[in-house]
């Protein structure tokens, strides 16, 4: 079918298809040119903090208050979650770990926010489907974890502990985001999210001290162009695609680019970067993608409803 037969709305809806797949497919790559010459918390710090600025400038010409009728506390600590942990520490962790294994990684965030929600938030128990989905993404995890050694040579547990680390506060903070925030103002609430994740990222390059050895002459202009790649369509564009297709199609659909971002990021990682894909990392991307599928895709018992907490936080996250 030729692009100018299809019905009006459907093409908006593959355009915003085609940014979620691609470019937060992109990011894992986009970070790994931009932290070769810029420390990695102040790299993270810059972009969000750019991006939160352009958004509260965009705010601002719709309204005196942009933060009004928002907790502030509250959008604070889920955004030091999200944007500065969740963020900030995969950032952190690309130094060692290959970008398409990071992603694989944070791929696996609608498995450990399941297990989040069962344990400290719903307490509701997983269907059958959604627990052997979980075991077989958590086997992935393990695989990926027990043979990081023949990735790269700069791999240290640091590292994979800092990714993971990175998964849970992004799942923590989706799950806390309905605590302080009404649909109605989620644009408002992005922006106050990204300015406090920017400080927070700051705060740990100071701590980190990533000012040593650090000479600003020496940044590369690819690097600068990853960051700005980061900030207008890993921050500003993907984010817009991703809220039009929440209010257009099923959140299951919109879901499945947490399918297809790890497959990206390690295809990209290869062709650009020349990382290894090693056997076990065929297999755990394998297990990872078929444990995120059973707990994605599942038909709702009578009576639940449709949209548990794995699907809202695999269709939040931003890279």
């Amino acid at each position: 079918m030729k692009p100018e037969s299809l019905p009006p709305a459907l093409v908006p809806v593959l355009l915003a298809f085609a940014g979620i797949y691609i470019i937060w497919g992109t990011t894992f790559l986009a970070i790994a040119l931009a932290i070769r010459t810029i420390p990695p918390f102040f790299s993270g710090g810059v972009r969000f903090l750019i991006a939160g600025g352009l958004m509260y400038a965009w705010l601002r010409t719709r309204e005196p208050r942009p933060f009004s009728g928002l907790s502030i506390g509250g959008s604070i600590l889920v955004g030091v979650l999200m944007t500065g942990i969740g963020n900030g520490f995969v950032l952190w962790a690309q130094q060692g770990l290959p970008s398409g294994i990071a992603a694989l990684f944070v791929g696996a965030l609608p498995v450990s926010t399941l297990i989040l929600d069962w344990m400290f938030f719903s307490r509701r128990a997983p269907s059958s489907q959604s627990a052997l989905g979980v075991a077989i993404g958590l086997a992935g995890l393990v695989v990926l974890t027990t043979h990081t050694h023949s990735f790269s040579g700069t791999i240290r547990p640091v590292h994979v502990v800092a990714v993971l680390t990175a998964e849970l506060a992004w799942g923590a903070g989706t799950l806390l985001q309905r605590r302080y925030v009404s649909p109605a103002r989620v644009m408002n609430f992005v922006c106050l999210q990204m300015l406090a994740g920017a400080m927070f990222q700051l705060l740990m390059g100071c701590l980190d001290r990533e000012w040593i050895g650090f000479e600003p002459a020496r940044i590369s202009l690819q690097s600068i162009i990853a960051v700005a790649y980061l900030v207008v369509f890993g921050s500003l564009v993907a984010v817009n695609c991703y809220s039009f297709l929440v209010a257009h199609v099923p959140a299951q659909k919109v879901t499945t680019y947490a399918l297809v971002n790890p497959v990206i990021a390690l295809a990209l990682g290869a062709i650009v970067l020349g990382e290894k894909i090693t056997p076990a990392a065929i297999l755990s991307a394998v297990l990872v993608l078929v444990g995120v599928a059973l707990v994605l895709f599942q038909r709702p018992a009578a009576g639940q409803r449709p949209a548990p907490a794995a699907l809202r936080a695999a269709a939040e996250l931003d890279n």
